[in-house]
């Protein structure tokens, strides 16, 4: 296996063909996973909020998203506990929250938009753009 790996970092042109195919399978098992599966708040400890999920566990760092909530909350999923429950980070206050609130999993991590529309623009933690800092008063 070493020698395979050694030849493999020796060929230029085989490395790039490999990390390719890497990025595939990991395009296609989130692509699996990106079916959205709900599930509920069991625990509201601060910013911490443990869910369960009836069928499988969402992927650490996930996005889950509590339904019928305005604003918008985001949890990011940290940890997988015991008993079809993941551990997550609220990224704003969870003031309301209570537990049998319905969560769905959104199938991927949270999302930062990129590009000329982002330039010069605050973006807060969920990828929302906010004011330009270049705003002409």
């Amino acid at each position: 296996m070493f020698a395979l790996r050694t030849a493999i970092k020796s060929d230029k042109t085989l490395l790039p063909l490999l990390c390719n195919l890497k990025r595939g399978a990991a395009a296609k098992s989130a692509a699996k996973t990106a079916a959205a599966s709900n599930g509920k708040i069991v625990a509201v400890i601060g910013a911490v909020v443990d869910v369960q999920f009836d069928d499988d566990l969402p992927p650490i760092l996930n996005a889950l998203e509590v339904e019928n909530r305005a604003p918008r909350l985001v949890l990011e999923v940290a940890q997988h506990l015991g008993e079809n429950t993941v551990r997550t980070i609220a990224m704003d206050g969870t003031e309301g929250l209570v537990r049998g609130h319905k969560v769905l999993d959104t199938g991927y991590p949270i999302r930062i938009p990129v590009g000329a529309e982002t330039l010069g623009r605050i973006i807060n933690v969920i990828g929302t753009l906010k004011v330009s800092i270049f705003a002409s008063s």
